[in-house]
């Protein structure tokens, strides 16, 4: 293969491997190639044993998260890039986990060769980012984690949640769907038994969170941006 194809399977590897699913059309775009070109790359990951696999309701392609992936060298941009999401832009947004991200990124930091290093250090001290006032980052990380796992889990919870309209606090129990950031805030998406209704709710408006032991068996269709759309 040449040199620029070689690095173009190698990055979309890393991308089929974040994850999530993505489609021929999603990697077409995202490497300015034609859908045709990325079968080929496709199969050339076949052809090397990577496991990856074709998700009929998503209509995406994906690589199981278990398979070994080796590690691989950043250039400038991509280093100062991932360095500058994590040291910079993620005081502008509720990132969940902030504290885990940024030990992450220095752990890639202290991995990269010094001259991309040093590059780097010396480009982020040049840029800063101003951000409005932010939830405390504790809450945030208990409430997404605890969502992270019952939407994993399909396990229904109980929230004492403080309604925007009345401030009461309301009792609801939810199957969760799908956790969303709009609007420099988290929101819980998911079918409210009490309400016979998917419902949204804002994470720092939920007071207490019991997670329930029973289960549910619905809500694999459920499309985040189609109800959004809808809303």
């Amino acid at each position: 293969m040449k040199t620029s194809r070689v690095g173009r399977v190698v990055q979309i590897l890393t991308t089929l491997h974040s994850g999530r699913d993505y489609s021929s059309g999603d990697i077409s775009k995202m490497f300015g190639t034609s859908q045709r070109t990325v079968f080929r790359d496709l199969k050339e990951l076949a052809s090397i044993g990577v496991p990856y696999r074709y998700n009929a309701k998503t209509k995406g392609y994906a690589i199981d998260p278990e398979f070994f992936l080796p590690p691989i060298n950043l250039n400038v941009r991509e280093a100062l890039s991932l360095l500058m999401l994590v040291h910079k832009v993620r005081n502008q947004v509720q990132l969940p986990f902030k504290n885990v991200a940024l030990l992450a990124a220095l752990k890639i930091e202290n991995n990269l060769p010094a001259q991309i290093r040093k590059h780097c250090n010396s480009t982020l001290r040049c840029i800063s980012t101003k951000s409005p006032a932010q939830a405390p980052t504790e809450l945030l990380d208990k409430r997404f984690g605890e969502l992270q796992e019952t939407i994993a889990k399909k396990q229904k919870v109980m929230l004492c949640y403080a309604s925007l309209f009345d401030g009461k606090t309301i009792g609801a129990e939810v199957c969760p769907y799908h956790l969303l950031y709009n609007q420099r805030a988290w929101y819980l998406l998911g079918y409210s038994l009490s309400h016979k209704a998917v419902r949204t709710f804002k994470l720092n408006r939920i007071k207490e969170l019991k997670v329930l032991e029973e289960q549910f068996s619905h809500g694999d269709d459920f499309d985040a941006q189609e109800y959004v759309g809808r809303a």
